[in-house]
């Protein structure tokens, strides 16, 4: 067993609000209950209990009812608190006082900061506003927006009349946005008339007015000028700047209260397979699992200050915002994270005295190629919390944190996904941290690993991860999926009667989880199933590889790995280059995940949110045809993985 590069001190574990909670469960509804391990057991044996003790830990606004959960027996067909009523906003919106509620900084030097009492108000004129344009509980609300307090600010609007709120980033092409928005038919868009990112300025408004041309739902468009003071409306139907649409004479916000399940957002598939799915998630849901995860999972207090380097088209984005309900203060960035050097995020810790900071494993990897050392370049003493996900973080990033960022931090690498808008496994503060490993299995979420023939795994077996009991916050439909087969289609074909997540994973004996990709990506040489992040892993380790890409080909009735890397600027693919590749993929692997072939790419296509696309790319090796190629941020790179002479050898 390895030892953990990391121990939560004392009185971090005193403090803990988790600490609090196991008490308090110990007093009131199990003695056994002293630690994780046993609250967690607690979780899964005594769901009801459980999930009734989060609501009243955390405080949630609203009325719960008598019954906690009825058919827990069905998956899907869980219903949770079925008697319940709350409004989401109203809830992320229970302080009302003087403290910072949202702080703006943009990579061009922007900044603003709005306090927990002006936000209300802010809202207040919003939701009056949207109420005056005719939008009722059940209507949809859209926004094309950068990371803005105003896009915050017209969600919150948008929740508390309890209309559904959905958002795509203004990276997204047009044909991305229709995909989308299209099939929810929203009556309102709000937008931004411009952004910037990476030093540059990029026009919206363009791609606005054609928007509007081809969703007819669209009756207002709300606009926000953030980089283009003096925005050009004309050829926008019914538009109007932010500041003119908000009613600036309500002071008081009518919430909505409406029952647990009322749906509050619609997120995204990726859409690299097909039109995006609509995925629909239920108010209490996703307000009770996230306060799970932002209160005793991540630690989150009133004096805290959170930033997740997010888009409003990550469902991070959403998790982040959740954070309004625990009092603390959100941190908003927007730009580029390497603007104007790979030093930024650094900067913007120390200046804003961030404590609990987030963003993809990718980017962590990015700080380590580029060089930078913030522990000697920077104080960080405000951070004591790292969050990763978006893919697998590997064991030397774990390194690199540590040794080049900070060695008292609690660094949580947590993965779960737009499916769920939470975790199935993420950090926690009582608990160490060990290289490569994600801490713990979700409170309250019923993690397996699953055999082929669907039997469990033992520790540290691979396979598919599952959850085998309901949670609150699964989805509450697909957006159009009349029967639902869509939805069962998605999660429980694979398994009968259980969540199949899609990834490849191991549960360790620590009790924490390593994560290896996809298992719609999963290699299978041989008969041998291999998670590409085992082979990212150590490839990525090489100075001279900047990123790659992995994916096996069918080849002689038998599956062969491609890989695919993009080096430093200037470097070439050689014959030596080539041999280390290999060579260290064999000795910190095993043979099967050495690459049969090796092909130097200019470029690696990936998702808006930042993930690359590895069944993409499959399939156009493979001749197929990708769907919906506007969800991908590069779409131009997939071009050089078609008939590639290489790959017919």
């Amino acid at each position: 067993m390895t030892d953990p590069v990391w121990l939560p001190s004392a009185k971090r574990v005193q403090e803990a609000n988790i600490s609090r909670f196991i008490r308090l469960i110990q007093k009131e509804r199990d003695p056994a209950v002293s630690d994780y391990q046993s609250l967690y057991r607690f979780s899964i044996d005594s769901p009801r209990a459980f999930w009734r003790a989060v609501w009243e830990f955390c405080g949630v606004l609203g009325t719960a009812g008598e019954r906690t959960a009825i058919n827990l027996d069905r998956m899907p067909g869980a219903s949770w608190f079925p008697d319940a009523s709350l409004n989401f906003a109203e809830n992320l919106l229970r302080y009302r006082d003087d403290r910072d509620a949202l702080v703006f900084v943009s990579e061009t030097g922007i900044s603003s900061q709005l306090s927990y009492k002006d936000l209300y108000r802010q809202v207040a004129g919003v939701a009056a506003s949207l109420r005056q344009c005719g939008v009722e509980p059940g209507d949809r609300v859209a926004a094309y927006m950068p990371n803005l307090p105003e896009t915050v600010i017209a969600m919150l609007a948008t929740t508390s009349i309890g209309a559904i709120w959905s958002s795509c980033s203004p990276d997204f092409g047009v044909s991305g946005v229709i995909d989308r928005l299209g099939q929810i038919e929203p009556k309102v868009l709000f937008c931004a008339a411009a952004y910037t990112y990476n030093g540059k300025q990029h026009d919206c408004l363009d791609k606005v007015r054609e928007i509007q041309a081809r969703i007819d739902s669209i009756a207002r468009i709300i606009v926000t000028p953030y980089v283009e003071p003096n925005p050009d409306l004309d050829g926008l139907k019914n538009a109007e700047l932010m500041a003119s649409f908000r009613d600036e004479t309500a002071t008081e916000i009518d919430f909505t209260r409406l029952p647990f399940d009322h749906p509050v957002y619609i997120l995204y598939s990726s859409g690299t397979t097909g039109v995006p799915k609509c995925i629909t998630h239920g108010a209490g849901g996703t307000l009770l699992q996230l306060l799970k995860e932002l209160v005793l999972h991540t630690d989150i207090k009133r004096d805290d200050r959170l930033c997740y380097y997010t888009t409003c088209g990550w469902m991070m984005w959403n998790w982040m915002v959740n954070g309004l309900a625990t009092g603390a203060t959100l941190v908003l960035y927007e730009g580029s994270p390497f603007y104007p050097g790979p030093e930024a995020m650094f900067d913007l810790i120390d200046r804003q005295a961030i404590s609990v900071f987030g963003t993809g494993a990718k980017t962590i990897s990015a700080w380590q190629k580029s060089g930078v050392k913030p522990r000697a370049t920077h104080n960080l003493h405000s951070l004591k919390t790292i969050l990763s996900t978006g893919s697998p973080l590997s064991p030397e990033s774990f390194d690199y944190v540590y040794s080049e960022i900070k060695p008292d931090l609690c660094l949580s690498s947590i993965a779960g996904g737009t499916d769920i808008v939470s975790c199935f496994v993420l950090g926690c503060p009582l608990l160490p941290v060990y290289r490569g490993e994600i801490q713990c299995l979700g409170l309250g979420m019923a993690v397996q690993i699953c055999r082929d023939d669907s039997s469990y795994a033992d520790i540290n077996e691979t396979g598919e991860l599952v959850c085998v009991q309901p949670f609150p916050s699964m989805p509450v439909f697909f957006w159009g999926d009349e029967d639902g087969s869509k939805y069962r289609a998605a999660y429980f074909e694979q398994y009968a009667g259980i969540w199949a997540h899609g990834d490849f994973a191991r549960i360790t004996e620590h009790g924490g989880m390593v994560i290896f990709g996809r298992s719609d990506a999963t290699l299978n040489p041989g008969g041998v199933r291999i998670g590409t992040a085992e082979i990212y892993r150590q490839v990525e380790s090489l100075d001279e590889v900047t990123e790659s890409i992995c994916i096996g080909q069918d080849w002689d009735d038998d599956v062969r790995v491609v890989l695919f890397v993009r080096l430093r600027d200037g470097l070439q693919l050689d014959e030596n280059l080539q041999a280390r590749i290999r060579n260290v993929v064999r000795e910190n692997a095993t043979p099967r995940h050495v690459p049969a072939k090796i092909i130097q790419v200019s470029d690696i296509p990936r998702t808006i949110s930042g993930k690359i696309v590895e069944l993409a790319v499959r399939n156009i090796v493979h001749g197929r045809n990708v769907k919906n190629v506007d969800a991908l941020a590069n779409p131009e790179a997939l071009e050089f993985y078609r008939e590639l002479p290489e790959l017919q050898s």
